[in-house]
């Protein structure tokens, strides 16, 4: 996973110089409007802040399309060209109407870097962490704040501070990030795929995750072409294949043959009947709790109780840190087979602690622990003679498994499962002395079964091109070949806008777009751009006027401050976001969002003193920043990079974009304006009644997605929006 780090961290030096950027046009704004005598025209002023904004809003219009077209990585080195030429052209910027065409150049690479990077970040990273790599964006863009912030409060002790230098100092990081970008960021793996380069997806993904075994992952790469079909959620017992047979044909009657995307990998699994796992379930009622109160919330969202059905019962935060989950299924190993599956350690070094030779979990632990090792544990674990475990796949990420059986409906097709096991769900059924019926030990060759919860559609792959017995690969080769290089021509020609209203689409663009909106609606770039006026129209500089310092100076020190406060809270989501969650976070947060700015209505309503004033307007926008930080500033472009289809993923994210820019524009250029008709109180009253919306909305329409494969994610949306459309119709 070090390369997936690595390469997270150099993609998001993007978001580092709009950070920087950001800071540094809230600090020289002070000093233009000082130059050009814009003290009497906020409408101009507006316009210089937002003239980056309009270039991003403009960019992102054709990013997305653009992005599916050439790729992810071409566009963000044209990102880091054009933060180079904008900051050349504001060094040089002789009036106001230059200046604006720089800020729009600005404006052009910053709508890439923010489109693309968390999309680039989530198509490269594993699912177990991939909350926290794309919470770097968040955390460099504020690095980059406080740089930037400290560059120009020391510029502003000078006699006479130069706006241009503190604009134009923006090309010297934004070369840093091209040699990056030229010469150390990949392709995104998925986005290969969709072209049908499967050999360079391939090598890829083996540099991303260290391993030259990636074939489940590029399996499920290719399947991701395809979600969006008929799914149904079916049940199994699973256990090992101790035939040797590649026939698919020899099992029971009532017995299917499943198939790893991994070599050698089988399984024979029986379908339940009359008995409703918890996803099945829940895809039919709701979760247990939300089902309860479905009654009382009647507009409680289907898609958010499925999507909890399967963390609902994950266990408590502090043992989850740092944790990798390894695979659900893997075969038995035996004597012959010392080769194979090298990283299961690597991959789940805690398991032989917990798992004895008779099933039972380690001396002690409570049903809590059962229950997380339900969760991370490998469905069917593989062991020598002596009962130690050994090798195995690593599966697809976060307790799921991708199989294959024959669709027997079909004609040389396949079925594609996405396979995840079910926490006690089977306990009667295996035997009164299973205390878990679940992750159960293997010893002497002869497995317990386990239950798990399928979700089962037609594969993108063909049976007629899976010659024997741990051929996926293969066949993968083969499909590529049979489509021309399309990789299953589910991309290949590109997304069209009708697929933009296929139910699942349709519902994730709901969830992308209204998170969109109501972040920018709660003001965050509006009081970020203006951070150093409101503190000074507040009085900061009573606060410090011991030192010497006059009110810009003061302002810009306390702007300064503030972005560093932010880089602890930043790191304390980055360790949160894949164990609490995105949805936990946002709920979380939201309502000290709204303390705060409810306090900086009441400090500016009620006339408290200079002193009180001050501290009340310092204090609420230190938390406010760094409380926004932690939820509602990372958590919306995590999730709209994580919930579109591969094939619509760039158009749908553009959308997004769209919105974000669009409300950014209104929020920005608005703020001079309502600062002067209805004051900081109005203002952030505004922001208030936003903040309490959005927490509604959150709770009532937003999933949890953490540690899920993305593929997996886009599959529960579909299942979950046309459950949703069956609701409305009954």
């Amino acid at each position: 996973m070090r390369g997936a780090v690595l390469v997270a961290i150099a993609a998001a030096i993007g978001n580092l110089l709009q950070g920087w950027d950001n800071a540094t046009i809230a600090g020289a704004v002070l000093y233009i409007k000082r130059e050009f005598d814009l003290q009497s025209q906020p409408k101009i002023e507006g316009l210089i802040v937002a003239m980056s904004l309009i270039g991003a809003t403009v960019i992102t219009t054709f990013s997305g399309p653009v992005s599916d077209w050439l790729g992810r990585r071409p566009m963000l080195i044209a990102s880091s060209i054009l933060y180079f030429l904008s900051g050349l052209v504001m060094l040089w910027a002789p009036n106001v109407e230059i200046l604006l065409l720089a800020r729009l150049l600005d404006g052009f690479g910053i709508g890439l870097a923010v489109t693309l990077v968390p999309v680039y970040i989530s198509e490269t990273a594993p699912p177990e962490i991939r909350g926290l790599l794309n919470t770097l964006p968040q955390f460099t863009g504020s690095v980059g704040m406080f740089l930037s912030y400290c560059m120009v409060f020391g510029m502003s002790l000078m006699d006479s501070p130069s706006w241009r230098l503190m604009l134009g100092v923006l090309s010297a990081p934004s070369i840093v990030y091209f040699v990056l970008a030229v010469l150390f960021l990949p392709e995104s793996p998925r986005w290969l795929v969709s072209k049908g380069k499967m050999k360079e997806a391939k090598k890829v993904l083996q540099m991303l995750r260290g391993t030259e075994d990636v074939s489940g992952e590029l399996a499920l790469l290719v399947e991701g072409l395809g979600i969006g079909g008929e799914t149904s959620i079916e049940e199994y017992i699973i256990s090992q294949d101790n035939n040797d047979s590649q026939d698919h044909a020899v099992v029971d009657k009532d017995q299917i043959k499943l198939y790893g995307a991994e070599e050698g990998q089988s399984w024979i699994a029986k379908p339940v009947t009359g008995q409703q796992s918890t996803l099945g379930m829940v895809s039919r009622y709701g979760s247990m709790a939300a089902a309860a109160s479905q009654s009382m919330i009647p507009t409680m969202d289907p898609m958010v109780t499925l999507f909890g059905s399967v963390h609902e019962k994950v266990p408590e935060m502090g043992s989850m840190l740092f944790s990798n989950f390894g695979s659900m299924l893997i075969n038995t190993k035996t004597d012959g087979d010392d080769e194979e599956g090298q990283g299961w350690d690597e991959e789940n070094p805690h398991h032989k602690d917990i798992i004895g030779e008779d099933g039972d979990g380690s001396e002690g632990s409570g049903r809590e622990d059962e229950l997380e090792e339900n969760l991370r544990s490998p469905l069917l674990s593989r062991q020598d003679t002596n009962g130690e475990q050994v090798g195995g796949g690593v599966g697809i990420g976060g307790g799921w498994q991708l199989a294959y059986r024959k669709d027997e409906k079909s004609s040389g097709g396949l079925k594609r499962i996405f396979l995840h096991q079910e926490g006690g769900g089977i306990g009667g059924m295996v035997g009164a002395g299973s205390r878990r019926g679940s992750v159960l030990s293997l010893g002497g060759g002869e497995g317990e079964p386990v239950h798990a919860a399928a979700l089962v559609s037609r594969s993108v792959l063909h049976l007629d091109r899976v010659s024997g017995h741990g051929s996926i690969g293969e066949a993968i080769d083969k499909q590529v070949e049979g489509s021309g290089g399309g990789g299953g021509g589910a991309a290949k020609g590109g997304a069209g806008w009708r697929d933009l209203f296929e139910p699942g689409v349709k519902h994730a663009l709901v969830v992308g777009v209204g998170l969109q909106i109501l972040q920018q609606f709660s003001g965050i770039n509006g009081v970020l751009y203006y951070t150093p006026q409101i503190l000074e129209q507040a009085g900061v500089s009573v606060l410090l006027s011991n030192l010497g310092l006059g009110s810009e100076s003061a302002s810009l020190l306390i702007s300064g401050l503030t972005t560093l406060l932010m880089l602890p809270s930043i790191g304390v989501a980055m360790r949160l976001m894949d164990i609490a969650g995105r949805r936990w976070l946002l709920l979380s947060t939201l309502p000290v969002l709204l303390t705060t700015l409810i306090l900086l209505v009441l400090g500016n309503v009620i006339h408290l003193g200079t002193v009180t004033h001050a501290v009340i307007s310092t204090g609420s926008v230190i938390v406010y920043f760094c409380t926004f930080v932690m939820g509602f500033g990372p958590v919306p472009n995590i999730l709209c990079a994580e919930i579109f289809p591969t094939r619509v993923r760039g158009i749908c994210i553009a959308i997004c974009a769209l919105t974000f820019w669009i409300g950014d524009i209104i929020v920005t250029y608005s703020l001079p304006v309502l600062l002067n008709s209805i004051g900081l109180g109005g203002v952030f009253g505004i922001y208030a009644a936003v903040c309490t919306v959005a927490w509604f909305f959150v709770y009532l329409k937003v999933p949890e997605t953490k540690g899920m494969p993305l593929e997996v994610i886009t599959e529960f949306f579909a299942v979950g929006a046309k459950q949703s459309l069956a609701a409305e119709n009954n």
